[in-house]
């Protein structure tokens, strides 16, 4: 059973000759279970797909339908309950309340559903437990590194128990060990049977996908089921056909700069020498005119 079925969705920004096409006529089906990744250049639509798939947007034309309900045109009361209660979003700059502990940021989707604080806190707790970090939960934001803050973002996100699973970015502002961490954690959250989509720019991560859709000013223009542990054979050539720079060529090419800037150096020594001799001359007056007084 679909998920998620999008059919000629667009969206526009703006008005007559200020109109931007965000999304062109999208067709996406996805599956209950899959683990997709969304990839393109920026500025190609991926955000504002997430957006309307997200229910944060609504679409210009097209219809959407998830769970086999059609959503593109909630009232936003309704879309606001929807999301709550299916979705769950990681964004790259984490959003947790900075005066808010760690415990409190993931308790704070459960306050809407009226639950009490007792219940909020010890779910929060088993959160924070389930992605590591159940230590930390006395912290504040600023108080944690990039990856912990990252991992308390999921556990946000997943303490409603939601179908899907929407990342924008997940490791976008992660060094290379805490991004590894953050993959391994969705990737153990996928294996569960949760439903991920996320966006990224970096090849390497469609090795975690099952499935990768590539997009191009505001159109899909390919989708690529991919194996487990694998790099997708289209994200590998755009991988490996970017050039590859090591220390000898950044050498070489100051080298070449510096052979290319004019020379200034011998002006400089003429100016210095002209400076040199004028007190020269004035000591050698100085001692003719002591001279011809004594």
């Amino acid at each position: 059973m679909a998920l998620i079925e999008l059919k000629d969705v667009s969206k526009l920004y703006g008005f007559g000759d200020a109109t931007t096409l965000a999304l062109d006529e999208v067709n996406l089906t996805i599956e209950k279970g899959e683990f997709v990744a969304v990839m393109g250049p920026s500025g190609c639509g991926k955000s504002t797909l997430m957006n309307v798939i997200g229910l944060l947007d609504r679409p210009s034309h097209g219809t959407y339908s998830l769970s086999d309900k059609a959503v593109a045109r909630l009232r936003p009361n309704n879309a606001a309950k929807i999301r709550r209660d299916t979705i769950g979003f990681i964004f790259q700059s984490f959003n947790l309340l900075p005066r808010l502990t760690a415990l409190e940021n993931v308790a704070l989707p459960l306050t809407y559903k009226g639950l009490s604080v007792q219940k909020r806190l010890k779910r929060a707790s088993q959160m924070l437990d389930r992605v590591g970090i159940q230590s930390r939960e006395y912290f504040l934001p600023s108080q944690l590194s990039g990856g912990q803050a990252q991992c308390a973002a999921i556990a946000r996100a997943l303490v409603n128990n939601p179908k899907l699973i929407i990342a924008d970015e997940p490791t976008g502002n992660l060094d290379s060990e805490s991004s590894r961490l953050v993959m391994e954690l969705l990737a153990d959250i996928h294996k569960m049977g949760n439903t991920i989509l996320f966006v990224t720019h970096n090849p390497e991560l469609t090795r975690y996908a099952t499935r990768v859709v590539y997009m191009h000013d505001g159109s899909i223009i390919h989708d690529e089921k991919t194996t487990i542990g694998r790099v997708a054979i289209t994200a590998r050539r755009a991988l490996y056909s970017q050039p590859q720079t090591n220390e000898e060529d950044d050498l070489a090419g100051v080298s070449s700069l510096m052979k290319a800037l004019p020379s200034k150096t011998p002006k400089r020594k003429k100016r210095a020498s002209k400076v040199a001799a004028k007190p020269v001359k004035r000591h050698k007056k100085v001692i003719a005119a002591r001279s011809k007084k004594s």
